[in-house]
């Protein structure tokens, strides 16, 4: 409750210097490894090296994408088991999550080697840095599952309470890389396998600094079990993760159609094939940069931006978010000053190799970075939709730029040849920022509109406390009439029955908005459910019912309705699990009935609300929905209200005492 309080009422620009600047410095601390390699090798072997890096980087990239998936995933689900106090669950993350970023890179290992050049031609690489991109690859990948799993510790470690450790080991290795490479490239001559080697032996390290972390961790404990597959759990991984998973496939996705763009026209351009890819690694390079500490604004804010929202602090949100693009819009201002005002200094600082080269980076890059405060805003904005839980705008948006420089870099270099590549982006951008532009306007708009809602708590109850029985939980399709059942059953045996007023106290326990709590649920598409359930603040809503529930149980006999309470208090002894279920023709029929719809809207809301439900266990519990062998009755409800209730109570009475 604290920290729920600080994140309410200290002053947002605070709160951000606090949240955002060690997740800036954790990302440009990322990139420095690659970064690092392009200047030494640009510098030492050539502008070919640093071609050759670059056919390298979309393989690194997709290791990297792997190790968020099962990093980023295992950390919110860390987070959701600790809230939930369920420790197994937090071993088995930790530890499914590792053999799986092992495996994963040893499958990368394996196919990259077993393709081998033909891989790398097959992502860009030309005649004239094939050697050099064999010889950094095949020794990169030797690291590769280890550095996976360095990367999924990382992500780990800050979930579990020390982002500092996790930096600092991060930043170690950063450092050997830094110091290794000048030395193995320039004192023993090694060149570009010398970089290689530089970097493989600061990711080592990283990883051994990260393992130790295992024998002090807060929150969990390794041990052999906790490295057994498990499919619910891993399930659990993969949904969380997969949002980071995708925006790294996206960077692989354009990196691999640029380098092919570029060798096609730059080959039949007085540049060559080898001059305009070593001029787009650099470049990306910069333009890297630039947008990690974006990123590491818009995501350092992420769970300040999610709090205040779910709490209904509306002013709060506005004001973050006008901070939050002020910074980004400062930060691109600065960088695009310097990039369009000495271009020269950065190229050469990769190495410049003839004054064709030099012309040509130095063109490109003001012609690429030109919009970079567009690029940079749009993707803090799509982390910001995202943070608020509105993943159905979130996600197409953050890729809406991606998308557009994949068409425009196909369509403008028809035109305008190989330069015509580097112009996409500017065009994606103008784009991408004018589309963005109208989703936010909409979005400032509802803001509006929520903080003028007069909002009381008037529906607030407090839990009664009840005489020690049975605690019966009702699961049930849309159409079922299952809440009214449950009612009457409550009433029937002289209990209180609980529905709404768990929104209400979850509410009132968390600091969360009431209505943002009841509309977890809310009916959605279903990849986009996913995606939804997988948010921050989805995430602090749902632990802070799961306690209301378990607080509800533990007062004595009551009816729940909803909310997977089934799963929540699986642990209980003395629990009735029933599901209420019906055909659908009977359920269209009453949805009809209670609500006015016509057939078809009937029909649409049920099977959206079933979904939608699905979804929500399937988060929670990472089991199906419905499955009868979960349930100790199972009821059609076709059968008749009053019937159902009678069987209900029959049943809890026959087989539990306390109840008459």
């Amino acid at each position: 409750m604290k920290q729920n309080n600080y994140l309410g009422t200290e002053k947002v620009g605070v709160l951000l210097r606090q949240f955002a600047v060690p997740c800036i410095f954790s990302l440009i601390i990322s990139c420095l490894y690659i970064i690092v390699d392009q200047i030494f090798v640009g510098n030492g072997v050539g502008y070919l090296g640093n071609a050759a890096t670059g056919v390298i980087f979309p393989i690194t990239v997709i290791g990297w994408g792997v190790s968020l998936l099962f990093g980023d995933g295992a950390a919110a689900a860390l987070s959701v088991s600790f809230g939930k106090n369920e420790t197994q669950d937090i071993h088995s993350s930790v530890g499914n999550s590792m053999l799986c970023s092992f495996l994963c890179g040893v499958v990368i290992v394996a196919v990259s080697f077993s393709l081998g050049d033909g891989l790398l031609r097959l992502i860009g690489a030309t005649d004239a840095n094939l050697s050099l991109a064999h010889d950094y690859g095949f020794i990169i990948y030797f690291m590769m599952p280890l550095a996976l799993v360095q990367n999924t510790l990382a992500s780990i470690i800050r979930a579990d309470g020390s982002p500092r450790y996790a930096m600092c080991a991060m930043l170690v290795g950063a450092v050997i890389n830094i110091i290794g490479d000048p030395v193995a490239i320039f004192v023993l001559n090694m060149g570009i396998k010398g970089a290689a080697y530089a970097t493989i032996l600061g990711q080592f390290v990283s990883f051994l600094i990260c393992v130790l972390y295992l024998t002090k961790s807060k929150t969990f404990k390794i041990c052999l079990n906790s490295f057994r597959p498990n499919a619910d759990i891993l399930k659990r991984i993969v949904t969380l993760g997969t949002s980071s998973f995708l925006t790294q496939l996206s960077i692989v996705v354009i990196t691999i159609i640029n380098n092919i763009l570029l060798v096609k026209y730059g080959a039949a351009s007085v540049y060559g094939a080898d001059i305009p890819l070593a001029a787009f690694v650099v470049i990306m390079k910069l333009f890297q940069i630039v947008l990690n500490i974006a990123i590491g604004i818009a995501a350092g804010a992420q769970p300040i931006v999610g709090y205040n929202y779910g709490a209904g602090n509306y002013s709060r949100v506005q004001q973050l978010l006008k901070l939050i693009v002020k910074w980004t819009v400062i930060v691109c201002v600065v960088c695009t000053v310097v990039f369009e005002v000495f271009p020269l200094f950065f190229i050469q600082m990769f190495g410049a190799d003839g004054e064709l080269y030099t012309q040509f980076a130095v063109l490109c890059l003001r012609i690429y970075l030109s919009l970079i405060i567009f690029t940079c805003v749009q993707k803090v904005c799509a982390i910001f939709l995202q943070s608020i839980g509105h993943a159905k705008t979130a996600v197409p948006l953050s890729v809406l730029r991606d998308v557009l420089l994949i068409v425009f870099s196909l369509i403008v270099p028809i035109f305008g040849g190989v330069t015509g590549i580097f112009w996409a982006a500017p065009f994606a951008d103008i784009i991408a920022i004018a589309i963005t532009g109208i989703v936010m306007v909409r979005l400032w708009s509802s803001l509006e509109q929520e903080k003028q809602k007069n909002r009381p708590e008037t529906d607030l109850q407090t839990i009664q406390a009840s005489s020690p029985g049975v605690i019966i939980t009702i699961a049930r399709e849309h159409g079922t009439a299952g809440k009214y059942i449950g009612q009457l059953v409550a009433e029937k045996l002289d209990i209180t029955c609980y529905y709404k007023e768990m929104t209400a106290i979850a509410a009132k326990e968390s600091g969360l908005a009431t209505e943002f709590i009841s509309n977890i649920n809310s009916d959605e598409n279903a990849v986009m459910r996913e995606l939804y359930l997988s948010t921050n603040v989805i995430q602090q809503a749902v632990i802070a019912q799961d306690k209301v529930i378990k607080m509800i149980a533990d007062t004595g006999s009551c009816v729940i309705v909803g909310r997977s309470a089934d799963y929540v208090l699986r642990h209980k002894e003395n629990l009735v699990r029933i599901f209420i279920y019906a055909p659908k023709e009977y359920r269209i029929n009453k949805v009809m009935e209670m609500y006015g719809d016509r057939y078809d809207e009937g029909k649409k809301n049920i099977e959206r609300s079933d979904m939608a439900r699905a979804a929500y266990y399937r988060n929670i519990s990472g089991k199906k929905w419905g499955d009868p062998h979960q349930y100790e009755l199972c009821i059609d409800s076709s059968i008749g209200i009053e019937k159902c209730v009678d069987v209900i109570a029959e049943f809890v009475s026959e087989h539990h005492r306390g109840i008459s």
